[in-house]
């Protein structure tokens, strides 16, 4: 089964984090690798207490310019995917979203 991967991360660390991926094999479409796609927008949060923020400090509101990078997967592949992301994405925790693709 295919599966979409998306992960959200800072611009500055998004060549980073689409190297790592690109690096475990694991995101090829046919003959492709290093396959993803991405779009550019804001992250928001509130570090809470006993978070340790990367950016931003407890108890205000943080707004973030972020990619959005999505990857095809097979279900297979997506442990190891995520395992590469967090090595190197510089969150305490990375947003990572799995989607089961029915038809392809």
């Amino acid at each position: 089964m295919k599966c979409k991967l998306v992960v959200t991360v800072p611009v500055t660390h998004a060549d980073i984090l689409r190297d790592a991926i690109g690096k475990t094999g694991l995101d090829r479409v046919g003959n492709y690798g290093y396959c993803s796609f991405s779009t550019k927008g804001v992250g928001r949060f509130l570090p809470l207490d006993g978070a340790s923020p990367t950016i931003g400090t407890v108890g205000n509101i943080e707004a973030v310019e972020e990619e959005r990078i999505e990857i095809s997967c097979t279900r297979e592949g997506v442990a190891g995917i995520i395992a590469a992301i967090r090595v190197v994405h510089p969150y305490e925790e990375p947003v990572i979203d799995v989607y089961s693709l029915e038809f392809i």
